[in-house]
């Protein structure tokens, strides 16, 4: 078990997904909670729920209940309203159960006319199993679909992305970290859940 950070925040960060991994210690650590990787021998649940909450909240659950320590999870998609809001909880198996990024990508890029509205969203789920607390946090960003993808930063949909916040034509991947980061999803939830955890 490691040793409590300086500020005495520790978390349990329940994915397998390694991009996540980093966008979320890059988030995490300067609010000053340090993230632990899920230890190996845990088995998260799937991820079949009908929100991207219910997705969160029982990843979260499963590696508190696991570890016995305070744990968070992120469940995250695109949803494009030409398509009626999916892929929505459905991102990561949009081309099916064991599609690529790849897949994902072409498929929505075929379905979805260019320039039509996306929108991606985070729900983040955190649990402490020493207090009681399960709170579920949420963060958005709008946008639209390239006619062509482009940048190379990012995972996921981000090639295709064009986010409104940045009022030009670039998409997610060719966003700097701090870029992104100040306009994601993940960003947004990521900062709603350290200001409910500060003191």
């Amino acid at each position: 078990m490691s040793e409590p950070s300086s500020s005495g925040r520790v978390v349990v960060l329940a994915t397998r997904n390694a991009h996540k991994v980093v966008e979320m210690k890059r988030l995490l650590e300067p609010a000053g909670l340090a993230v632990e990787p899920l230890p190996d021998e845990i088995e998260l649940p799937p991820e079949d729920g009908t929100t991207f909450a219910d997705n969160a909240l029982v990843k979260a659950q499963t590696a508190a209940a696991e570890t016995g320590r305070p744990s968070i999870a992120d469940d995250s998609g695109v949803e494009a309203t030409a398509l009626g809001g999916a892929p929505g909880v459905r991102s990561a198996r949009f081309a099916g159960p064991s599609a690529t990024d790849e897949q994902n990508l072409e498929k929505l890029v075929l379905e979805a006319p260019a320039d039509s509205r996306l929108r991606y969203v985070c729900a983040l789920a955190y649990v402490n199993p020493e207090t009681g607390d399960e709170r579920v946090f949420f963060g958005d960003c709008r946008g639209r679909l390239a006619r062509v993808r482009a940048g190379s930063n990012g995972f996921g949909y981000d090639p295709v992305f064009i986010p409104d916040a940045t009022g030009d034509n670039r998409t997610m991947a060719e966003l700097t970290d701090a870029e992104k980061d100040a306009i994601s999803h993940r960003g947004h939830a990521v900062r709603a859940l350290t200001r409910w955890l500060r003191p």
